[in-house]
């Protein structure tokens, strides 16, 4: 496996990245995800790509440094996806690992995730990678 890093603009985003992205963010278009990544790359978005040796893309990542009072700097993970057809094949166990020592180099101290209530699948693969469940994720929407 090989992880890369896309910047905005890279065709790799749409062609490889979006559509296994598509199977946990289902409401993005190719134009929605342009505008997220080019508007949220200046402030640290980055997205990275799983490739298996065939070179087809099987895992995505969306993840941030950031700065706060709670954890100082954490490398925060928004989006943790591996490809239906490549679950349970160390995908997103690589994927974790790739980030984590991401995380490492930025001096982060903490790596932090949400994942919705629902993806129990998920929550069985985090614990199972030694995460804890440390909090509540709570929203309203405006």
């Amino acid at each position: 496996m090989k992880t890369i890093d896309l910047a905005p603009g890279d065709p790799r985003l749409l062609s490889d990245l979006l559509p296994v992205l598509l199977e946990l963010r289902p409401h993005l278009t190719p134009e929605t995800f342009t505008e997220v990544y080019e508007e949220g790359h200046p402030v640290g978005l980055r997205f990275s790509a799983v490739y298996d040796d065939e070179g087809v893309c099987v895992g995505a990542a969306g993840w941030r440094v950031v700065v706060n009072t709670s954890t100082l700097r954490m490398l925060f993970v928004d989006d943790l996806v591996t490809a239906g057809r490549a679950r349970s094949t160390g995908v997103g166990a690589h994927l974790l690992g790739y980030l984590q020592d991401r995380g490492r180099e930025a001096g982060a101290h903490r790596l932090v995730l949400d994942s919705g209530t629902q993806r129990t699948r998920a929550h069985q693969f985090y614990l199972r990678e030694r995460m804890k469940i440390a909090a509540f994720h709570f929203h309203k929407d405006l």
